[in-house]
């Protein structure tokens, strides 16, 4: 009997892994009641990719981002739960079994996530790292976990139509899950991390689009949300640790700085001590997450541990900036909001945001959204 699961998949530009995507989803056991991919103005094909796959195909007529593509798929699902996959990533066999058992063991779960696994498709350094990264913080997260994960996260379809689904604000992926799982949070909703829930992460990552990633789409907008809902819990990214190595990294990078203005303005002595002061908090950097390191160390190598190291500080660097450019422009707006003698919130609740939820004889269907063409075929 097939499990009650609606997989939601939306794309852009994914021609490349969402072959590759949808043949797991075949090779599921047992198989989903409908997968539905949302093509999001993609112009390499992916649609046609999914045609040929024999899933449901709707469009968005035009960039709108994925939380837009994820609940437009969601208002069309059938099924009592919703399984968002990114379509970069491969869920093993087993996948919707093991998502059925999580919900069936308690009634009380609203959500559950997985994480990336240890083996990701593209062999360079950097997307080694940034997955075995995101595997070792999911491992070690509690399993009352602070937010949603869309890379593989299931949510009850009644849940997720209650709270008004993802922010459809941004036309990039953002931390539109991370929002939604604040939400639930804060509404007392369960989130569950199964750490026996892993997907193959199959993109290739590329240096500069990670950091405008780390920053731009991350780090800023996430500290905004944490300042607007006044809550930091120490969690995944948010841990004690976490948060202390930004510190370090940033006094390390901001001694090396200064030792080479120093170093011209008023000779070596003073120069000299910066730079101690910057290996001091590289060390204490490396004290901070030497589980990780070993954890790295276990699962490839000393060496690739080593190359790594880098990599880490300046995903700590980025998250630093990020959360000072944050509160700086959290600052800037609630001072002009004084000046300006305003009352209304900062931010719209996401649920009235662009995208308005009106009822319909299939569910939840988005107002203002363009008109989609479905096309459907048995799996």
């Amino acid at each position: 009997m097939a499990p009650d699961i609606s997989i939601v998949i939306p794309v852009y530009n994914g021609a490349a892994y969402l072959a590759a995507c949808l043949k797991a989803v075949r090779e599921l056991r047992p198989a989903p009641l409908e997968c539905i991919v949302v093509d999001d103005g993609s112009t390499d094909g992916s649609a046609r990719i999914a045609q040929t796959a024999g899933v449901t195909v709707v469009s968005t007529s035009g960039r709108r981002g994925p939380g837009c593509a994820r609940n437009l798929g969601a208002g069309m699902a059938r099924g009592g739960i919703l399984l968002f996959v990114d379509a970069d990533v491969v869920v093993p066999p087993a996948a919707l079994a093991r998502i059925a058992a999580r919900f069936s063991e308690d009634p009380a779960r609203d959500a559950v996530i997985g994480s990336y696994d240890q083996d990701p498709a593209s062999p360079d350094l950097l997307s080694q790292y940034r997955n075995l990264l995101h595997c070792y913080t999911h491992q070690r997260g509690q399993a009352r976990t602070c937010g949603f994960w869309t890379g593989c996260g299931a949510m009850r379809t009644a849940v997720f139509r209650s709270y008004g689904g993802f922010d459809e604000t941004h036309t990039r992926p953002r931390i539109e899950d991370v929002e939604l799982g604040t939400r639930l949070r804060h509404a007392g909703r369960q989130v569950w991390l199964d750490k026996g829930l892993q997907v193959k992460h199959l993109k290739r990552l590329r240096f500069w689009t990670v950091m405008r990633t780390d920053l731009v789409d991350r780090a800023i907008p996430w500290t905004l949300l944490i300042l607007r809902s006044n809550q930091m819990p120490a969690d995944l990214n948010l841990q004690c640790g976490q948060r202390f190595s930004v510190l370090a990294s940033g006094w390390a990078a901001l001694a090396l700085i200064l030792s080479v203005v120093c170093a011209a303005v008023f000779g070596g002595r003073l120069a000299a001590a910066l730079v101690l002061s910057a290996t001091i908090a590289a060390v204490a950097v490396m004290a901070l997450n030497s589980d990780f390191y070993r954890f790295l160390a276990r699962v490839r190598n000393p060496w690739f541990c080593l190359r790594a190291f880098p990599l880490h500080c300046l995903y700590f660097l980025c998250g630093g900036a990020g959360f000072a450019a944050g509160l700086t422009s959290h600052v800037w707006s609630r001072l002009a909001l004084q000046n300006r003698g305003a009352d209304q919130p900062l931010c719209a609740d996401p649920a009235e945001s662009p995208a308005e939820f009106v009822s319909s004889s299939g569910g939840l269907t988005p107002g203002p959204t363009p008109s989609c063409s479905a096309v459907r075929s048995d799996m």
